[in-house]
């Protein structure tokens, strides 16, 4: 009886194991900390670029949504570069001291870069820098309003306006009497 009880005890506790083995040996899925957005991050000196994203219906004209964090005291003015056409277009933003700015969503102010020459889906690199600070170059994903959280916040292009020429009405001619030769 003893070895039956033993042989039971023995076959629990390896079944047990055997299906218990895997948590052992296997890595935990939540102590691994995985960003879940669509943007790009990277670190510029003080300055802390977050879910940087170019919104885009047209691949010419995006609007970038992004977070700026200044963690310095002073205030920044950031350089935002890229390149259109073999041209680099420069821009920049004032960025607070410890504090987050935030452009591109709905009620706040927009950064719009013109003639990105990047369609849906591209990567388009854009650099960042400050002051003598060593800048990063970026690459940020274009994605168009047609994801339903990036609705309404593509820019919309100036239209053109154009000239439809009038027409004039045509005065007709007023009779004038002429004296009678008397």
């Amino acid at each position: 009886m003893n070895f039956r009880l033993g042989a039971a005890l023995a076959m629990a506790g390896l079944l047990a194991f055997g299906t218990a083995g895997c948590a052992f040996i296997t890595p935990q899925a939540t102590t691994k900390i995985v960003t879940s957005e669509n943007g790009t991050n990277g670190d510029v000196g003080t300055i802390n670029v977050r879910n940087a994203t170019l919104i885009s219906d047209d691949g010419q004209l995006a609007s970038m949504l992004v977070t700026f964090y200044n963690s310095g005291v002073e205030a920044q003015t950031l350089k935002v570069q890229y390149e259109s056409n073999g041209t680099k277009i420069n821009g920049s933003v004032t960025l607070p001291g410890r504090a987050s700015t935030s452009f591109g969503a709905e009620g706040q102010p927009k950064l719009v870069l013109n003639n990105i020459n990047s369609p849906a889906g591209s990567l388009m690199p854009i650099y960042f820098q400050y002051g003598t600070t060593e800048g990063q170059q970026l690459l940020i994903p274009v994605l168009t309003s047609d994801w339903l959280m990036y609705d309404g916040l593509a820019p919309k292009p100036t239209p053109t306006p154009t000239v439809i020429p009038t027409l004039a009405p045509v005065v007709a001619p007023t009779p004038t009497s002429t004296p009678a030769a008397q």
